[in-house]
C-alpha cells in the first residue's frame, strides 16, 4: 500500500480480507482513526419498559408466553431480558424419598 505493497500482500500479513482494508484505509482517512465503530443497541419489537412492567405483573411467565405478547419470538425475549441483566430461573423444590 503506501509502502509500496499491494493490498493482496499486506492481508495476507494482517490475516484479512483486502475489502477490510479499504474501509480501514477509508475510516483513517475520514476520522484519523482505524478503530471500529460501536454498535448503537437497538430495541426493536420489545419495549424494555414495557417488558418489566410485564414481568413485575406476571413474573412466572413463560418465555413463550412473553413472545406472544410482544409478538416476537421467545429467542428475541431471550435477548432482551439479558440486554436488561434479568436473570430467569425457576426454583424447583422437590421434597419427599
Amino acid at each position: 500500500m503506501s509502502e509500496g505493497h499491494s493490498y493482496a500482500e499486506t492481508a495476507e500479513v494482517f490475516k484479512v480480507n483486502s475489502s477490510t482494508l479499504l474501509k480501514w484505509k477509508s475510516r483513517l482517512k475520514e476520522s484519523g482513526k482505524i478503530e471500529t465503530r460501536k454498535r448503537r443497541e437497538t430495541w426493536r419489537k420489545i419495549d424494555p419498559d414495557r417488558l418489566v412492567k410485564y414481568l413485575e405483573e406476571y413474573p412466572d411467565a413463560y418465555l413463550k408466553e412473553m413472545a406472544e405478547e410482544f409478538h416476537c419470538s421467545d429467542v428475541a425475549i431471550l435477548k432482551a431480558l439479558r440486554r436488561l441483566k434479568i436473570t430467569r430461573k425457576k426454583n424447583h423444590s422437590f421434597s419427599g424419598n
